[in-house]
């Protein structure tokens, strides 16, 4: 059997209030990133770290970057949705 179901929009302060976290979160994704960095480069030099240790914390930080991104570009479309 199909059933027709009506989709609503959630209210506009649910709305603002989902875009303001997805912007926190990418707050904190930038924080973790820098901080990757920073391990990252407290490595240079350290002949304990393992060989690896610099190059796969530098990857982990861009993913970071990307994922801060995605998440403002997320925000910033639920604003628009938000506005329509």
């Amino acid at each position: 059997m199909v059933v027709d179901s009506t989709r609503t929009m959630p209210p506009i302060g649910e709305l603002l209030d989902r875009a303001g976290r997805l912007r926190a979160d990418a707050h904190l994704m930038d924080g973790y990133a820098r901080r990757l960095l920073a391990t990252a480069a407290a490595l240079t030099g350290c002949t304990a770290a393992p060989e690896g240790s610099r190059p796969a914390l530098e990857r982990q930080a861009a993913a970071c970057s990307t994922a801060a991104e995605q998440l403002r570009i997320a925000a910033e479309a639920l604003l628009a949705h938000a506005r329509a």
